[in-house]
C-alpha cells in the first residue's frame, strides 16, 4: 500500500537538499507536485539532482545557501519567493554532526554544530515564518495561506547519545523550538513538526 499526495501549485523549500535526507524529501516533494527549490552550498550537486528531477516530469529550482550566514539565509529565501514563488512547505533540514567524547569538545567543535544545527535551522525557519506570518495577516501576497514547516531533528535530540552529545543537545534543543514555533505560529495556520529519525546511510553518518 503507498501513500500519495497532490501538492501541485505548492513551492516547497528544502535546505541541505545537496545530500543524503535533504535529496530524497526533495525527490518525493517533487514527485507529488510541488515545485522545489534546492538550496545548499554544494551547487554542483543541486544541479544534478535538478536534472534528475526535472528528468523525471518534476519542477526544480537551485539556490546557493550557507545555513551559518543570516545573510545568507535571508537572500535564498528572497531569492526562492521572487523565482518560484511564496514558499508554503520548508523543509529544515541542513545538520553537520561532530563525533567525540564530551571531554575532547573544542570551542571551535560546540560552535560549528550549533551554528548549523541550531543557530542556522532557527534563523531559515524566522525567515520562512515571517513571511507565512506576513500572508496569514493578509500583508502579503500568496495563492495560499498557512504554511508547513518541517524542522529535522534526530532521535538523539530525545535521547542522547555516547559520543555525540554535542550533536544531541543541539538536536534536543530543535525539538523545543518546534514546540515553541508550534505554539506561537499554529494559531496562524502554521503547522510546525520535528523528524526525529535515526541512523539512516547517509553521508553524514556512513562512518558508523
Amino acid at each position: 500500500m503507498s501513500y500519495t499526495i497532490d501538492l501541485s501549485g505548492r513551492v516547497a523549500f528544502v535546505t541541505g537538499a545537496s545530500s543524503g535526507l535533504g535529496t530524497q524529501f526533495a525527490r518525493v516533494l517533487a514527485r507529488s507536485g510541488a515545485a522545489v527549490v534546492l538550496a545548499a552550498r554544494r551547487m554542483e550537486r543541486l544541479k544534478e539532482l535538478r536534472a534528475q528531477i526535472e528528468g523525471e516530469g518534476g519542477d526544480a529550482h537551485v539556490i546557493e545557501l550557507d545555513v551559518a550566514d543570516t545573510a545568507s539565509i535571508r537572500s535564498a529565501v528572497a531569492h526562492a519567493e521572487t523565482e518560484v514563488g511564496s514558499i508554503d512547505i520548508l523543509v529544515n533540514n541542513s545538520g553537520v554532526g561532530s563525533t567525540q567524547r564530551l571531554q575532547e569538545v573544542t570551542e571551535e567543535d560546540f560552535d560549528f554544530v550549533f551554528d548549523v544545527n541550531v543557530k542556522g535551522a532557527f534563523f531559515v525557519a524566522q525567515e520562512v515564518g515571517k513571511r507565512m506570518l506576513a500572508r496569514a495577516r493578509g500583508a502579503a501576497p500568496g495563492t495560499y495561506t498557512g504554511g508547513r514547516i518541517i524542522n529535522v531533528a534526530s532521535m538523539a535530540g530525545l535521547r542522547p547519545l555516547p559520543q555525540i552529545g554535542v550533536y544531541s543537545m543541539s538536536k534536543a534543543a530543535v525539538v523545543h523550538m518546534t514546540k515553541a514555533m508550534a505554539a506561537e505560529w499554529g494559531r496562524y495556520g502554521i503547522n510546525v513538526n520535528a523528524l526525529c529519525p535515526g541512523y539512516i546511510d547517509t553521508e553524514i553518518n556512513h562512518h558508523h
